[in-house]
């Protein structure tokens, strides 16, 4: 079924998000924070819209005129969420996605899921502010290091500096992978849930890196020996069950 969703902060994922919708066949309400790429959105088929959450006065009741509401913004700042919510709520928005991150976990040196306890961050404070609201159905996806396209992660470490936690694991997912688990929940009307979303293979950070060092023909790659070499590994089990998912970019070794 077709639908009407508006996709808050059509970013590196936001916007591959939003075209992948509409060859769907779907309803795009796109926002950016940039009057300069308001034209690049509406030439892509989106209905664009300058938002900036922090600002209490703007009117954003056409933008938030959807089915779906999915939530792709870098912001911490509570109030200006607080502030989001209560327009949602006069809203006819009753689904959301919000999407998360897995450094809501600390470092345990061993799996984390879901039942994991978060970390007293900011980002945990707002996950909460969405799923203690009875106006609306939230699903957080807490995604890991997200890489793919022009983010490749031969280039997440810049020159000059170290690798820290060198015998430490990768928890990443590429950016494909989370467009279709994006659209799965949606299509499969997966709500009130709280998702970890990244690839099964968890290389050593060490191993890893050296590979995509020298993919890109990189040489310069040198270890922070003296870190303390914590680390998570962050199960997706939940999600795979739930959705019947397998990752498109499952072995990160290969990729």
């Amino acid at each position: 079924m077709n639908q009407r969703i508006s996709i808050l902060g059509c970013g590196w994922l936001g916007m591959a998000l939003a075209l992948e919708l509409i060859k769907k066949g779907h309803r795009i309400n796109g926002s950016t924070t940039s009057q300069n790429r308001l034209s690049k959105l509406e030439s892509n088929g989106i209905k664009p819209f300058v938002i900036d959450i922090g600002n209490k006065n703007i009117d954003i009741s056409d933008f938030l005129f959807s089915d779906v509401l999915v939530i792709a913004i870098p912001s911490k700042n509570i109030e200006d969420f607080k502030n989001l919510i209560s327009k949602i709520e006069k809203s006819e928005i009753r689904k959301i996605v919000f999407i998360s991150s897995t450094s809501v976990y600390p470092d345990t040196n061993g799996i984390v899921t879901k039942e994991t306890p978060t970390k007293n961050t900011h980002l945990s404070d707002i996950e909460r502010l969405f799923k203690s609201n009875a106006f609306f159905k939230t699903t957080i996806i807490r995604f890991g290091g997200l890489f793919g396209y022009d983010r490749q992660p031969g280039n997440f470490i810049k020159p000059g500096n170290k690798l820290n936690n060198p015998k430490g694991y990768i928890n990443l997912i590429h950016r494909d992978d989370c467009i279709r688990i994006i659209e799965q929940i949606i299509m499969k009307d997966i709500w009130n849930e709280i998702l970890n979303a990244c690839s099964d293979s968890h290389p050593m950070r060490m191993e890893f890196y050296l590979k995509e060092f020298k993919k890109l023909g990189r040489t310069d790659i040198t270890f922070d020996e003296q870190s303390d070499n914590s680390y998570k590994i962050v199960s997706s089990q939940k999600l795979k069950d739930l959705l019947n998912y397998e990752f498109e970019y499952n072995n990160l070794m290969n990729y």
